[in-house]
């Protein structure tokens, strides 16, 4: 009786896994995963931009006649993009999503702003401070374009599944739904990371 009762439950078992993903169960699951990897990578390099800002900070202030209301501006725009608790969940919240894309938005404009500013001061540019940060927020930059490339991918590939048939009939009986992307007012702008440029004769872009 045993023996025969193992088959039937290693059948069911089996039909069962084939039925899960033959409904995009199993894809649900790894794309899900794939967002979430992508996403701690995107906070990541954020977070590695926001921990090189002080010391950007602390250099300008050394230039006493340094415009101080550009220099406030990226403080507190970089306050406001730390505040903002980014776990997890977030992936799933639009408004939050938006909110938070637009905290980072800010705070790349303000950044911006400095450095061009900075453009007017030749000391500025020619201290070795300076030269250092060019390097490391231009890597930062880098990596920045390159975890947002990848976690766009893997959403639109996990948005796909949500429409796609079967899968959209899992995703409707499992409440699985779209979840946020970046926007941008430019595709290009995903490929091509801005220049960070603190070097003499080397003009920043915005």
């Amino acid at each position: 009786m045993k023996p025969v009762f193992h088959r039937w439950l290693t059948l069911a078992l089996l039909l069962a896994s084939l039925s899960l993903s033959a409904c995009g169960y199993n894809q649900f699951q790894s794309g899900n995963e794939q967002v979430k990897a992508s996403w701690s990578e995107v906070l990541s390099q954020y977070q590695r931009r926001a921990d090189l800002i002080p010391n950007l900070v602390n250099v300008v202030k050394g230039q006493a006649d340094f415009e101080q209301g550009t220099l406030q501006a990226v403080v507190e725009a970089r306050a406001k993009a730390t505040s903002i608790q980014a776990s997890p969940e977030l992936v799933n919240d639009p408004q939050a999503f938006q909110k938070f894309q637009q905290a980072q938005k800010d705070l790349s404009g303000s950044l911006s702003r400095l450095l061009v500013v900075s453009e007017n001061y030749p000391s500025l540019r020619a201290n070795q401070g300076f030269i250092d940060l060019q390097a490391q927020l231009e890597g930062t930059e880098n990596r920045i374009a390159v975890a947002r490339n990848r976690y766009i991918k893997a959403v639109q590939d996990y948005n796909v599944t949500v429409h796609s048939f079967p899968s959209n009939l899992t995703a409707m009986a499992l409440g699985y739904k779209e979840k946020p992307n970046f926007t941008v007012d430019n595709e290009a702008a995903i490929a091509k990371p801005p220049s960070v440029n603190f070097g003499p004769g080397n003009p920043a872009v915005k």
